[in-house]
This record gives C-alpha cells, sequence and structure tokens, in this order.
C-alpha cells in the first residue's frame, strides 16, 4: 500500500510563499518517482511537478516554472514544494503524487495522496 502524506497548505496572500511536504516509506521514496498535482475549482486535475529520491531529475509544468522548486529530502523521505510568487490562479488542492513512471500532464500517476488546499487571495 502506498501512503502519501501531504501538509503545509494554507491562506496566503498574493505574492506570497508557502512550502508543501509529502512524506512517504523509504520504500516508496527510493523506487517511484512523486510529484505534485493540482485541481482548480471547476478544473481538471493538472501536473505542477514531479522529482526522483535523488533530486537531480527534477521536472515542472510551465505555469510555474521559476516560481516553483520540488524538491526531496532522502533523510525523511519527504517530498517538498516551494512555492513563490502565488498567484491567485495558483488556488487549487494539491496532491502528492507517485508512480512507477515520470510524472507529468500525459496520464495520471497510480498513487495520489489526500490533497491539501492552497488558497491565494488578491
Amino acid at each position: 500500500q502506498v501512503q502519501l502524506a501531504e501538509s503545509g497548505g494554507g491562506l496566503v496572500q498574493a505574492g506570497g510563499s508557502l512550502r508543501l511536504s509529502c512524506a512517504t516509506s523509504r520504500r516508496i521514496f527510493t523506487t517511484l518517482r512523486m510529484g505534485w498535482f493540482r485541481q482548480a475549482p471547476g478544473k481538471e486535475r493538472e501536473f505542477v511537478a514531479t522529482t526522483d529520491w535523488t533530486g537531480t531529475n527534477t521536472g515542472y509544468a510551465e505555469s510555474v516554472k521559476g516560481r516553483f522548486t520540488i524538491s526531496s529530502n532522502s533523510a525523511s523521505n519527504t517530498v517538498y514544494l516551494q512555492m513563490n510568487s502565488l498567484k491567485p490562479e495558483d488556488t487549487a488542492i494539491y496532491y502528492c503524487a507517485a508512480d512507477n513512471l515520470p510524472l507529468g500532464p500525459e496520464r495520471p500517476p497510480s498513487h495520489w495522496g489526500q490533497g491539501t488546499q492552497v488558497t491565494v487571495s488578491s
């Protein structure tokens, strides 16, 4: 069973920052690709960012490049999403995700966390 535990969402003003965390087991952390998706109200879930457990292979959606940074901490088996320069259009439920293949916008991953709400006020 793949368990992904997200934390770190909240309410922030436009231009502010938040950091999301996704903790999992050692086995999952080192064998699956992990990342983040988000779903805004009335919209489909979309890819945000992905990494492997070393943190050296990363990828981002165009809409967040230069503002969001994904990283991984092998000591705590945790993947982070640092979100800077937040915009109201970043408001969404953010989901941690994992799959044995690289994550991206082409297909949904096999495993999801419960999600954490991020709200950016204007």
